[in-house]
């Protein structure tokens, strides 16, 4: 496709779902052509109460070497019981068991960089000012 003058930029702050899925469409089939591991899989690991409430998790996916942590988090109250080092080691086994050979995650300063480097992260990046005058550190962790 090459650009002509009868093509205009449309600047919104309202992203609908099917611009989200066209460009995301577009960016797949693109992807998906060059990728060696076309495979991802999600890996969810979840501490319920009686009533199935979560009080705790860990979302993430695999996808060829990678394990790549999404989501983090611990229910205030559960905070300091070793919760998020038990959901963080298994889903490290669970990577290992899927054949990764390394984690990726980040985390912003008010959260857990402190906790990510007591269990072996390494910090490869830090973007600082984000979103204002925070920061968000980049971790990595070889799993072999």
């Amino acid at each position: 496709m090459e650009y002509q003058n009868t093509v205009h930029f449309r600047i919104t702050d309202k992203i609908e779902e099917h611009d989200r899925a066209e460009i995301y469409a577009g960016l797949l089939e693109y992807n998906m052509e060059r990728l060696e591991d076309k495979n991802p899989r999600e890996v969810g690991i979840f501490l319920e109460d009686a009533e199935g409430k979560k009080t705790a998790g860990l979302i993430g996916e695999t996808h060829g070497n990678w394990l790549m942590i999404k989501f983090l988090w611990v229910d205030t109250l559960l905070r300091g019981q070793n919760i998020g080092r038990r959901l963080l080691n298994q889903a490290e086994d669970t990577a290992r068991e899927r054949g990764c050979k390394y984690v990726f995650l980040d985390t912003f300063s008010f959260q857990a960089p402190d906790f990510y480097k007591k269990l072996g992260y390494e910090e490869v990046f830090l973007l600082e000012n984000y979103p204002l005058t925070g920061k968000r550190h980049y971790f990595t962790k070889n799993l072999l």
